[in-house]
């Protein structure tokens, strides 16, 4: 779970910190404000491919994460069947040769 988290912070932390700094260097830049504007369009482009980039590899992590659980899962659930299974057999056992003790 914290490592999700850590990762959101992380994600976060790369988009606000990219715009901080594209929003510094835009208002310290010697230049006209058409120039400006070019630039800052250029940026959110950037910024926006960066940022569909960066969600299109966390829902990959998270998909393929998804995908590890629900096998581990499922051989879980095998395992425990199997057990249920040896347990049910070796109680059936138990049960017939206490009734045959009995008899």
């Amino acid at each position: 779970m914290s490592n999700r988290d850590d990762f959101g912070t992380f994600v976060i932390g790369l988009v606000v910190g990219g715009i901080t700094g594209a929003m510094l260097a835009l208002l310290f830049a010697p230049q006209s404000g058409e120039e400006t504007r070019t630039v800052i369009k250029e940026k959110a482009i950037e910024l926006k491919d960066k940022t569909s980039e960066t969600v299109g590899e966390a829902y990959a992590k998270a998909e393929a994460a998804a995908n590890d659980a629900v096998k581990h899962a499922e051989a879980l659930l095998q395992e425990a069947k199997a057990r249920a299974a040896s347990l049910s057999k070796k109680t059936k056992q138990v049960v017939l040769e206490e009734t045959s003790s009995e008899s």
